[in-house]
């Protein structure tokens, strides 16, 4: 992993650009072409670039990634993945997916995951310059509106589930007690704690964190800060997260992410409202409001041991839950109107029409990728369609549809070993028994990606595992030839 900042400019004065490719020649004619233009990181497998984000404390402005990284350079899941872990840290990052894995399905589905564009290798610079231009514009826009906005107008909607999300948050305003915010990936559970804080009448900070987003071993040290000394590389003292809100909100997302470990150091700080810095014994006092949010079904994962049932109770006092948006009906509609006019409004571009039936399809779309998703498609159309008739071919090119509709049971991924107490006899040449349950544990693994459409977390769940465990087993596998794809399932396309 390499970073780089442009020589001529100072990095502050320059937005981020990580590019992640196992290409050296592709990063440096990349570098080449872009240095004076962005700040520039590099990375060359999912973890590099994680690692790269996470050293600045989880905020890109844009990401210019290739689908086959290593360890499965020959197909998309390692860049696929990294789109939602890239969005985990910086939901306000542009993706820009450059790759020679140009297949449309692989396209949807980058785009499905919260990607803004696909541009496939080889590419003209100053298309590539354009692209990224574009998503720098966007990013910069999407921020005003954030900061600009009053606390429910981002929540948009007239469904009745979105009307009681609303409600709960108006009832829990005034309270200091911690809320919980549940909602799939995509379905706005930072903008409700948003609006939350805005609610709540508060003048003061308000500071998130993704759990997600930060190294298992630094999560103690990032939430409660460090003395000089404290750790190797704490050179200096630093306040933690709880510090920083001061008496403000503390927004912790993906929460069911924290390290079982890690668990009853925060129930201790949400029970007596005490916590220290790393390295030091004086004790501190947390004034902050907690609001938390998760894509997981937290009640599971107690059942199934992720989770501490002490700290679940503690921090779900209050819960609101963030529909997904195929549960919201015409919503899609309402919300079609809205971003297509804020759009074409922040970029001066005429918006573009839409045929009836274009709309049915619309309607009939589910948005696996939720709010985000949809955003993302509109802005697609306008750069695509300014001014002009959209039909339903030109919209089911931007929808995952194919993906969408397929669904396989993990439960009839068919292992390879026969079942439990109906092996009889061994052939005298004996078995490879290593190589057998690696097979099985590649049907798994690949059962449960195709069901959760690529998405790791979701997968991890499925197989009853963490998500790292699910990296480290399929990097594993990969060391030993086996191939996801030819596991009778298509894994993350």
């Amino acid at each position: 992993m390499t970073s780089s900042a442009s020589s001529a400019s100072p990095p502050s004065s320059l937005p981020s650009l990580l590019i992640v490719d196992d290409d050296p020649l592709i990063v440096d004619t990349l570098r080449y072409v872009l240095e004076r233009e962005f700040e520039l990181l590099s990375a060359n497998s999912r973890s590099a670039a994680i690692a790269t984000v996470r050293q600045r404390g989880g905020h890109l402005d844009v990401a210019l990634i290739d689908l086959g990284l290593p360890p499965l350079t020959n197909r998309p899941d390692e860049g696929l993945a990294l789109i939602s872990e890239l969005l985990a840290h910086d939901p306000h990052c542009k993706i820009i997916v450059l790759s020679g894995q140009n297949e449309e399905a692989h396209a949807r589905h980058a785009r499905t995951l919260g990607a803004l564009e696909f541009i496939a290798k080889p590419a003209q610079p100053e298309l590539l310059r354009a692209a990224l231009q574009r998503a720098q514009q966007l990013r910069k826009q999407e921020l005003a509106v954030v900061s600009a906005s009053q606390a429910l107008e981002r929540i948009v909607g007239e469904s009745p589930v979105i009307l009681a999300a609303r409600a709960q948050l108006r009832r829990f305003a005034g309270s200091h007690f911690p809320v919980l915010i549940e909602g799939e990936s995509g379905a706005g559970k930072e903008v409700a704690a948003q609006a939350l804080h805005e609610l709540s009448g508060a003048q003061r900070r308000f500071v998130a964190l993704n759990c997600a987003a930060i190294a298992p071993g630094l999560i103690e040290a990032t939430l409660f800060g460090h003395t000089r000394g404290a750790f190797t590389g704490a050179q200096a003292a630093q306040a933690g997260y709880f510090e920083e809100a001061a008496d403000g909100t503390l927004f912790l997302d993906e929460i069911g992410e924290l390290p079982l470990e890690l668990q009853p150091k925060l129930l201790r700080v949400l029970e007596n409202g005490e916590y220290q810095r790393v390295g030091e014994t004086q004790k501190r006092i947390v004034r902050a409001r907690i609001i938390a949010a998760t894509n997981r079904d937290l009640q599971q994962e107690v059942r199934g041991g992720r989770f501490r049932a002490d700290l679940f109770h503690r921090l779900s006092v209050l819960r609101v839950r963030m529909p997904a948006l195929r549960q919201t009906g015409d919503d899609k509609l309402i919300l079609l109107d809205h971003y297509k006019r804020i759009f074409s409004e922040q970029m001066g571009l005429p918006p573009f029409r839409i045929t009836p039936d274009a709309l049915q399809c619309w309607l009939a779309y589910d948005f696996p990728g939720n709010v985000r998703e949809l955003r993302n498609i509109v802005i697609r159309l306008l750069v695509r369609y300014a001014g002009q008739t959209v039909g339903r071919e030109e919209l089911e090119a931007e929808q995952e549809a194919d993906v969408v509709t397929k669904s396989v049971d993990i439960d009839s991924a068919a292992p390879v070993l026969p079942a439990p107490g109906t092996v009889r006899d061994i052939a005298p040449s004996g078995v490879d028994l290593p190589a057998v349950l690696r097979r099985v544990e590649r049907d798994y693994i690949a059962a449960a990606l195709q069901q959760s459409h690529g998405n790791m977390s979701q997968a991890a769940r499925l197989l009853g595992i963490n998500r790292s465990t699910l990296y480290n087993r399929m990097e594993t596998l990969a060391r030993h030839g086996e191939d996801f794809g030819t596991a009778g399932v298509q894994g993350a396309q």
